[in-house]
């Protein structure tokens, strides 16, 4: 039976006088493409587990129930999310370099390109460091939502405008504007996985099972870094909407040209 499903696929194909493109550039695209896709939804797709089924479901179950589902439940799924963000973000890196090179070769400026990846790396990169000292445990009006998120919110803008107004050059295309904003959000979620996230769970995961095996009370700080896992996360989720939206845009949706 699979025998003659691949043969019957592969007289459709013949019939159809399919040609697959011949450039190595154009395998290793969509080769980049299918695993960024693959990835992202995984990492998406947990992180709005965490969000909106898993944060209310740890509220509602008591301490030993929590210390019986914590220690199973959350290594291998963080185990997962983080390594998903991992692929997720080396192949979008890949692909956008794959665009600028070819915005700066159409620039005439091979060169340019470099140009452009440093500026929106140090860019994004100044963004999370200022992210994360507002995300660290604090008292008074750095420890509101409402207050974070309009300063988060007006960080990501800011950044994003400064982006493009450096890398909108006559050559540069949609493709590569968009992405660097997308992309750059994208590299804001996955520094604060690795960097907030994953660094304050696993410690938060060996108290939690040290508390329910052998009756070891939770340091003092656990509060504190449950409150900065929550806010990163919250702070992902909210960011993956626009992150999604500049990404679509990239090819779908073209509004952004150089100056």
């Amino acid at each position: 039976m699979t025998t003659s499903c691949v043969l019957a696929l592969g007289l459709i194909l013949w019939k159809l006088n399919v040609q697959f493109p011949q450039g190595v550039s154009d395998h290793e695209q969509i080769a980049l493409r299918w695993a960024h896709f693959a990835a992202g939804i995984t990492w998406v797709g947990l992180l709005y587990f965490f969000n909106l089924v898993n944060v209310p479901l740890m509220k509602a179950l008591d301490g030993p129930t929590k210390g019986k589902v914590v220690p199973v439940l959350m290594p291998k799924a963080l185990w997962w999310f983080r390594w998903s963000a991992v692929v997720t973000w080396l192949a979008g890196f890949r692909y956008f370099m794959i665009l600028a090179k070819t915005d700066a070769a159409n620039a005439g400026a091979p060169g340019l390109m470099w140009r452009w990846l440093g500026i929106w790396l140090v860019a994004w990169l100044l963004a999370f460091v200022i992210m994360f000292a507002l995300l660290r445990p604090t008292e008074g009006l750095l420890n509101n939502g409402w207050v974070l998120a309009a300063l988060i919110g007006f960080i990501m803008a800011a950044t994003a405008w400064m982006v493009l107004s450096l890398l909108g050059q006559p050559a540069a295309g949609n493709r590569t504007l968009s992405i660097s904003v997308g992309g750059g959000l994208g590299t804001i979620m996955f520094l604060n996985v690795w960097g907030i996230i994953w660094r304050c769970q696993k410690k938060l995961i060996a108290w939690t099972k040290a508390s329910a095996e052998r009756g070891t009370p939770m340091p003092p700080e656990a509060a504190q870094l449950a409150r900065q896992v929550f806010l990163a996360s919250r702070a992902n989720f909210w960011l993956s909407f626009p992150m999604l939206f500049f990404m679509a845009a990239s090819s779908h949706y073209p509004f952004l040209s150089g100056k």
